[in-house]
């Protein structure tokens, strides 16, 4: 199966927390239920979801100060959901780093479309004009960055949740060495413990997927002591017929 999109499901109230993950996982989104503050807060650390819907109303804390929290550290896409459905309360979260704002109650159809929109917003701040049209391209090798499917010379690559973060991490910045801590932290989350063993397991995994020859890589090359980068790899020209 395709790695999906991850959605961090911060909301109190046990039904609707889990209507909101029965319908995301019908729509091939993957739901992380969290049932308060804290939980999120932990949550997005360490699972580094693509998209967080934000309850104000938490209980152990403020949706805002979940915000503020993690706004610190980390720019992924962050929805309000309130049923305060004040003006002032939705200008105060815009102004402190929220990405929209939805007023309860709300159609799923909408909110569907609110999280379609926070992706599409996520990859061009993230990408910019190094990925047209939410494509990645890097010689045979190519990320579609909207349903997350890797192709190499045409033929689909199956990666898990981590080595798909790590490989897009390093396409993303071609020619540049990415430390291991960057990485880790990128893909493990803000507080990850330095574990350079999980990362060469998950480097030698996706090496065996998309190199023709793993042993002598030309797509993720190792900076001895320092990381990895991914190389700048022509595209291959048709050999004209004989």
């Amino acid at each position: 199966m395709q790695n999906r999109f991850t959605v961090l499901i911060a909301e109190h109230d046990a039904e609707t927390r889990d209507a909101i993950s029965s319908v995301l996982q019908a729509n091939g989104y993957k739901p992380l239920p969290a049932e308060n503050g804290a939980a999120a807060v932990s949550m997005i650390s360490s699972l580094c979801p693509d998209v967080v819907l934000l309850e104000q109303e938490l209980p152990d804390m403020e949706g805002l100060e979940v915000l503020k929290k993690v706004r610190s550290w980390t720019g992924l896409p962050i929805l309000i959901l309130s049923s305060r459905g004040s003006e002032k309360e939705e200008v105060r979260a815009l102004d402190m780093g929220a990405d929209d704002y939805l007023r309860k109650p709300f159609g799923y159809p909408e909110l569907l479309a609110r999280i379609r929109m926070a992706q599409r917003h996520s990859v061009k701040m993230e990408f910019g004009d190094n990925a047209k049209n939410g494509i990645l391209k890097n010689g045979g090798l190519v990320i579609d960055l909207l349903r997350r499917i890797v192709t190499m010379e045409g033929k689909e690559i199956h990666l898990t949740q981590n080595e798909y973060r790590i490989l897009l991490f390093l396409a993303k910045q071609p020619g540049k060495v990415l430390t291991y801590e960057e990485i880790i932290k990128h893909v493990w989350g803000h507080f990850a413990a330095d574990d350079r063993q999980i990362l060469r397991v998950n480097i030698a995994n996706i090496r065996k997927k998309i190199e023709s020859d793993p042993a002598n890589p030309k797509y993720i090359l190792t900076e001895i002591g320092i990381g990895y980068r991914m190389a700048l790899v022509k595209e291959k020209t048709a050999q004209p017929e004989s």
